[in-house]
């Protein structure tokens, strides 16, 4: 008897300090791969004031593999972010202008017939870089934003018969103005799915501003160098990919999720007539790699609520399409998906 009671109780014994001696393993890798995040921050503060919010969240999608939407007014520095973001990470960049008449070739690349070997030969286009700045994206047509989908997805790119993959690590960070609708063209569904994150950048502060006066007027921009390497970001992300995720966490952004698609089911009824479709299993997986590399930047080795809580508007804000109804009154997704984060119980 005392065997068997050995048998039944020796697992159960054996498990919490076996999980703790993992987060241990993974709490010092977090240390160890997480050196640069700082450097990198610094770096970027040469030339941006304040946006720590745009700054932590453009980190977020590169620590997680995710695509990046940065949606606000002009003049708020989305440009001047990404390029510098690039400049301090020694790695290929390439800003894009999407202008009306932009074509998919100008993008991706094409084939150039070539009289001396009487052979096609690919030219290939500016999508080949690690990091990728679509500025105005909204601004060019539905096929040259289409072209993109491909190389966002699957990281390769397609030329005539050829598939060309894309070098890791790969970013795509866009822009658009909310505000200035006129020649534009609104993102298909499909495309605004593929960015991990939308952003809604807002105006700095007083002393920001006060900052950003004295620092633009007051001689020639900072200069920025390179301080990080594609291996670190490499490095970093495996370390991401590591961190521990409880069930329960788990758990809670399915519901979070199941919210946005079943709303009366989970306490929500006043939300059923204002939502047209709900989140895509796609928000869940951005969801929790998204809460990962949030963790990460704080140097925690295990993934809290609080952690999907901070990003969860920005994964879901452009995953919730909504109803006419919401439209007529002035109801918008973000407001929609506030009140689901405000209402599902957290774990």
């Amino acid at each position: 008897m005392a065997d068997q009671d050995v048998i039944d109780t020796g697992p159960e014994a054996r498990t919490a300090p076996a999980m703790h001696a993992d987060i241990e393993v993974i709490q010092a890798k977090i240390e160890e791969e997480s050196a640069f995040v700082s450097r990198l921050q610094e770096e970027v503060a040469r030339v941006i004031v304040g946006q720590q919010y745009m700054v932590e969240r453009l980190l977020i999608g590169l620590l997680a593999d995710g695509h990046v939407l940065l949606e606000g007014v002009p003049g708020l520095a989305k440009t001047l972010t990404v390029s510098t973001l690039a400049k301090v990470i020694k790695t290929s960049f390439q800003r894009i202008q999407f202008t009306p008449d932009l074509l998919p070739a100008d993008l991706i690349g094409t084939l150039i017939y070539d009289p001396k070997s009487s052979e096609f030969q690919t030219k290939k286009g500016p999508i080949f870089a690690n990091i990728i700045l679509a500025d105005e994206i909204n601004r060019a047509p539905a096929k040259v934003q289409s072209a993109l989908l491909e190389a966002m997805q699957e990281h390769q790119v397609t030329i005539g018969q050829n598939t060309f993959p894309l070098d890791d690590p790969f970013l795509v960070l866009a822009t658009q103005n909310p505000i200035e609708q006129e020649g534009t063209y609104p993102l298909p569904e499909a495309q605004v799915d593929r960015f991990m994150l939308k952003l809604s950048i807002g105006y700095p502060d007083k002393d920001e501003e006060v900052k950003i006066l004295r620092r633009v007027a007051g001689g020639p921009a900072h200069e920025v160098s390179p301080v990080v390497t594609p291996e670190e970001i490499l490095r970093a992300r495996s370390a991401v990919r590591m961190i521990y995720m409880d069930n329960q966490v788990e758990r809670y952004i399915v519901e979070l999720v199941f919210a946005t698609r079943d709303p009366a089911a989970h306490g929500l009824a006043d939300l059923v007539d204002l939502i047209h479709f709900g989140a895509s299993p796609r928000a869940s997986i951005n969801l929790a790699k998204a809460a990962r590399a949030h963790a990460f930047l704080r140097r925690r080795a295990y993934v809290t609520p609080e952690d999907v809580r901070a990003v969860g508007l920005d994964v879901m804000r452009h995953r919730v399409l909504l109803t006419y109804e919401a439209e007529a009154e002035e109801v918008t997704s973000e407001d929609v998906v506030t009140r689901v984060l405000d209402h599902i119980e957290v774990p």
